[in-house]
């Protein structure tokens, strides 16, 4: 089998992604909190929530990546015919 290898610099973005998208679902729960007015300690309680918004940002934003770069390539392959 041929290993895969990861380098530095993409585990590097995938984390900053990441920690982005876990910064927006924390702004989004700190902006119902206050909008709702619920108290602060909700922080933390709904952090499990919090994670699962993350993850589903994080997927999000990768479909997103990933049409990104399949419609790049096809561009190209129009250029170089």
């Amino acid at each position: 089998m041929k290993d895969i290898i990861i380098t530095r610099k993409r585990q590097k973005t995938e984390l900053l992604v990441l920690l982005a998208c876990f910064v927006m679902a924390c702004l989004a729960n700190l902006y119902a909190i206050l909008t709702y007015d619920g108290k602060l300690s909700e922080l933390f309680t709904s952090l499990g929530y919090v994670l699962v918004f993350t993850a589903a940002l994080y997927v999000a934003f990768s479909v997103l990546r990933l049409i990104v770069v399949v419609i790049r390539m096809l561009i190209r392959k129009k250029k170089q015919k």
